[in-house]
């Protein structure tokens, strides 16, 4: 295999600034094109440098950004080692641009001495480098190294580590498991641990402990930091760059490696608050070797629930009073196995909450403090549609003001089944069913008025492409990095695109960013539209075209687009943008054809809407027609 540094399809795209059916075309075309050096049939790698020769071959324009060359020269040294280099990579930055107060006794590295054995955040570079020893077959070499730090200095440090953070889970995706953003933040809000000390047990890439600083509180308030972050995940190459990105962001952060079941790596330690996404289903986790645990302290979790060790492992770091927040499997609510521990966490006071996410239900804990009087209820919600929902259940359950909740006697009496989809409310059924059908009847829209033709007409047509060189339409693509840290500026995002709401991203001040205006055609990767209020900006992986109003009408446009397969970005893997024809026609006709668009999108979006609301609709009547709450209107009398 070749020891160039190497790109996919999608990498040769994004540089050239096409489609990835334009690469596919090269390949069938050109004889001439480099063949693979790696990869697989599916998924080919292909020499960087013999990409770039070619396409200078052929006067195609294509631009390496500095940031592809480090990530492009790490990948050279293959999937195995990938994660380590990336990992020596924050080691570098951290050493070089850490924040001051992101060091033990805000000292400089070097003047601090890191007693804790595997504490990898918050230690010199070389303790940092010392616990990967014997792991990696080297470091970066000195050319690397150059790279990066050159990378740091032209976007800041932070800026451009994540840049690599965000290739490399990218890169890794089926092996590495990533919390979603949303629940993430949600999770650390609930906690809600300003001012303590929050822990992660099973933090992997640090996604968890990174949403600390995009997670606004109520009101729309920046969010308050922990005073102290610590954290253990098993592999050593991710809890280094956890301690990196954490490090960088200035947080007092101690990462440590090592397997948090059978080795703890802070043994008696006493958090304001936990939170986790433990591995699920893992069935190797320690049993035999931890029977007599005294983590165990509401019973020995079974052998197949391994998600029970994790949730007494959290309760035993929190101290009383103290909050914890794990994700677990939907299963472990109701498992037969897991009835004893379910029913003695009940009792004594410490779950306090299951809520259902989607994929997931969050678990709410509290370590009761000593003589403390247990509540006879815990809340069971399902936001599995709506993570919204969360937050103010939980407020108005701490305010005893709760409509969510079950009683714990009757889960005691039962099989402690607390699956929430069996525990949903339906006292306002028929209120629900009555709202949700006007809803479903008011959201129609009618289709345009459209003339059928015997023969199709025969009009001149032009691309996409020449409408760009003639200067009628900008395309700009979305920066591929937005800082969202502390962001107010608002972003428009792919999903916005999709189901045609208002922006709902938000991102910090930083350049490159694109302002969208009135009038402008935004594409992503499997819809079109038309903005109809500017100011918000353009988000990742969306493709901006700015149309020259005079001479071509917007809808018009993205209706053409529409109609070419609904992919119009340049990381299409079914066609080539450009190519899109669209009909030569004066201005006047354009907006004809553009209004017949327009309100094709509006069916489209009615369409969307109504099948939600029927889908609610069908489980209200149901629910409401088999308790008794509804009734069939037929002249009948209940």
């Amino acid at each position: 295999m070749s020891h160039d540094p190497t790109v996919n399809a999608g990498d040769i795209a994004r540089l050239a600034g096409v489609g990835r059916a334009a690469v596919s075309n090269w390949r069938r075309r050109h004889d001439d094109f480099p063949q693979p050096v790696g990869g697989t049939a599916n998924q080919p790698l292909f020499s960087l440098p013999q990409i770039e020769s070619w396409l200078r071959r052929y006067g195609k324009s294509y631009q390496v950004s500095l940031g592809d060359r480090v990530w492009q020269r790490l990948k050279a040294a293959g999937d195995l080692r990938l994660g380590e280099l990336v990992a020596q990579a924050g080691i570098l930055l951290t050493d070089r641009h850490a924040p001051t107060s992101a060091r033990p006794d805000g000292q400089p590295d070097g003047q601090h001495d890191g007693s804790r054995d595997g504490q990898l955040s918050g230690q010199p570079s070389k303790r940092l480098e010392g616990r990967l020893e014997g792991r990696l077959e080297g470091r970066l070499d000195g050319e690397l190294a150059g790279l990066v730090t050159e990378l740091a200095e032209q976007h800041e440090p932070l800026t451009a580590y994540e840049f690599l953070c965000e290739r490399y889970l990218e890169a890794h995706s089926r092996q590495l498991s990533v919390t979603r953003d949303d629940v993430a933040e949600l999770m650390v809000r609930l906690v809600r641990a300003e001012g303590g000390t929050l822990l992660d047990p099973a933090c992997g890439v640090g996604t968890l402990l990174l949403a600390l600083d995009r997670a606004p509180r109520p009101g729309g308030e920046a969010p308050r930091r922990p005073a102290k972050v610590l954290g253990q995940e098993l592999s050593e190459t991710s809890a280094a760059i956890t301690a990196a990105r954490l490090r960088l962001r200035g947080l007092d952060a101690e990462i440590a490696a090592g397997d948090a079941m059978r080795a703890d790596a802070f043994p008696g330690l006493r958090a304001d608050a936990v939170v986790c996404d433990p591995p699920f289903n893992e069935r190797a986790w320690g049993y035999e070797e931890l029977t007599g645990d005294p983590r165990w302290e509401y019973g020995l979790p079974p052998r197949g629930e391994p998600e029970l060790a994790w949730v007494q492992h959290c309760l035993t770091h929190v101290k009383p009073g103290g909050s914890v927040a794990i994700l677990m499997p939907p299963a472990a609510a109701s498992r037969k196995a897991g009835r004893r521990i379910r029913a003695n966490l009940l009792r004594a006071g410490a779950l306090r909450g299951v809520v259902a996410l989607p994929g997931a239900d969050l678990w709410l804990l509290r370590r009761p403090k000593p003589g403390e009087r247990p509540p006879s209820e815990v809340l069971i919600l399902d936001a599995a549609g709506d993570l919204e929902l969360v937050e103010p259940a939980w407020r108005a359950y701490l305010e005893d003001r709760s409509d969510q909740t079950v009683r714990i006697i009757d889960l005691l009496a039962d099989e402690v089944d607390m699956t929430p989809a069996r525990h949903q409310r339906h006292d306002d059924v028929g209120k629900a069913f009555a709202e949700v059908r006007d809803r479903f009847l008011a959201a129609s829209a009618a289709p345009p008025d459209l003339k059928v033709l015997e023969q199709p007409l025969d009009q001149p047509a032009i691309t996409l492409g020449d409408l760009i060189k003639e200067g009628l339409v900008t395309m700009i693509q979305a920066p591929a990095k937005m800082v969202a840290d502390g962001g107010d500026v608002p972003v428009l995002t792919a999903d916005d695109v999709l189901s045609g709401s208002p922006p709902s991203g938000s991102a910090a001040t930083q350049q490159g960013l694109v302002t969208l205006r009135a009038g402008d055609v935004v594409a992503s990767y499997s819809s079109v539209r038309v903005i109809a209020d500017g100011g918000a900006v353009l988000g990742p992986h969306l493709t901006l075209y700015r149309v020259d109003g005079r001479r071509l009408d917007p809808d018009f446009l993205a209706g053409y687009l529409r109609a070419a397969g609904g992919r119009a970005t340049t990381g299409s893997s079914r066609f080539d943008v450009r190519r899109t024809r669209l009909p030569r026609l004066p201005l006047k006709e354009q907006k004809a054809y553009g209004e017949a668009f327009r309100q094709l999108a509006v069916l489209e979006d009615a369409i969307r809407e109504t099948s939600t609301l029927g889908h609610t609709l069908i489980r209200l009547g149901l629910d409401g027609l088999a308790d008794g709450r509804l009734h069939p209107a037929d002249g009948l009398t209940p």
